[in-house]
Formats: structure tokens, sequence, C-alpha cells
């Protein structure tokens, strides 16, 4: 009996001293409260607190990635679109995560949501679709500025997807047809303007030498000739009897 009853007090003390043991990961961090009043941080690896007296808060320390989800903004131009965008943070203080606000996940969530309804309010469309990086960077610097007191940096806000109405669609394919079609007739009409400066040189070296004109007449007949199947009439050009009449009027 004497011995069950040193054994009984030695089993009670090793069960309170293995209650007490804790195991933190690397990539968290343990935020300890001594009866409701913070005491200090515990890192990674096995800790021990003091069991019904200190309470030990996890906190993740890893880049999370949450969705926001879609918003439905109006643009500086008038336009109703439907944004939602993807934000990247991590608790660089967990501490401060745990005791400057309630439930920081759901925090930086929620201004993110009100951030980008408020900036993408203040541009306009074309800007939305077209510089969509200076917009990521703005958001970021908003958000990150207003979760510092929170120990909470935000590394990267993306915006992910816009739906445009459907009609305001249709328009920016009409839009883009038209572009396109401008475009085609510019290159068209610069190779026109080429074709003829070329011509004009053609005829040009043509008129000065004679002779070469009706060579470029003689290579288009025998061109010609090698359709069978057709008959073609081919003007016989002046400069080819020219010299024959000069003779005759000489004669």
């Amino acid at each position: 009996m004497p011995v069950f009853g040193f054994l009984i007090p030695v089993g009670l003390v090793v069960a309170w001293f293995v209650m007490g043991l804790r195991v933190i990961n690397e990539y968290e961090q343990g935020v300890v409260l001594r009866l409701g009043r913070y005491v200090g941080m515990r890192t990674a690896g096995l800790q021990w607190i003091i069991p019904f007296v200190d309470r030990m808060i996890i906190i993740d320390m890893r880049v999370t990635a949450e969705q926001v989800p879609p918003q439905d903004v109006i643009t500086r131009d008038n336009v109703s679109v439907k944004v939602n965008a993807v934000i990247y943070f991590r608790v660089l203080q967990a501490d401060r995560a745990f005791l400057q606000v309630t439930d920081f996940l759901f925090a930086t969530s929620q201004f993110a949501q009100t951030t980008l309804r408020s900036v993408l309010g203040q541009v306009e469309l074309d800007d939305l679709l077209s510089q969509r990086d200076k917009i990521n960077r703005q958001l970021q610097e908003i958000i990150d500025r207003h979760t510092e007191p929170w120990g909470v940096k935000v590394t990267a806000v993306e915006v992910k997807q816009v739906d445009l109405p459907e009609e305001m669609r249709r328009a920016m394919a009409k839009q883009a047809e038209a572009e396109r079609e401008r475009r085609s007739k510019i290159i068209a009409a610069e190779g026109e303007l080429q074709a003829s400066e070329k011509l004009s040189q053609a005829a040009t070296v043509l008129a000065s030498a004679p002779g070469s004109l009706q060579l470029r007449y003689m290579q288009t007949l025998v061109e010609i000739s090698a359709e069978k199947n057709s008959t073609i009439l081919f003007p016989l050009p002046i400069e080819l009897v020219k010299p024959f009449l000069d003779m005759g009027k000489k004669a």
C-alpha cells in the first residue's frame, strides 16, 4: 500500500506534465495566454505550457490564397461588370494577428471585397481590361496598408475574371471587327500605292527606251502562246511598225 500511495501522486504529476506538451510544426507559431493574459510566443518544436493555466493558439504562417467572391462593380464610364479576384497573404506577426483582430482571415477577405469595389469603380472599362497589372498593384498596396496593424502581409492581388454584359460583348466584337476591316483597307491601300509607284517607274524606263517596250511585247506573246485552249486578240503596238513606216516615207 505505501508503494501504491507513492506511485499515485507521481503518476498524477507525470500526467499533468504530459498534458502540457504541445508540438508546433515548422510553418506554425503559438500564441500563449496565461489566465487570459498574453505571455509570449512559441516556435516550432516540442513546447510545454502549464496545463489548465495556459492556453496556446496555433497560427499558420504560410501564404494563404483567399478567393474574393464576384463583386458587382459599376466602372467610371457607367458599365456594370462582375469581377472576382484572388488575394495572397501571410501572417508575419502571429501575436498581432490573434490579439488585434477577431478573425484575420475573414477580416482580410471582407476588406479585399470592399477595396475591389472601391478601386474598380474609379477606373474605366478599357483601363480595367488593358491595365490589369497596374490595378493589381494598386489593390495590393491599399489592402496591405490596412492589414499591416494586424501583422498580415498582402503579397499579391490578382483580378481573376471580368464578366461583361451581353450587349457590351456584342459591341466590343463589332468594334474589333471594324478595327480589323480598317487595318485591312489600310494595308490594301498601301499595296496599291507601292504598285502604282513601281508602275510609274516602269513606264518611265519604257518611255526612255522604245526597244525595251518591244522586248516586253515579245515576252508577253511568248507567255500567251503557252495557253493552247484559248484565242487571244493582242493589239499590235505602233512602235513595232513605226520603223517600216519611216522607211516607206523616206522611199
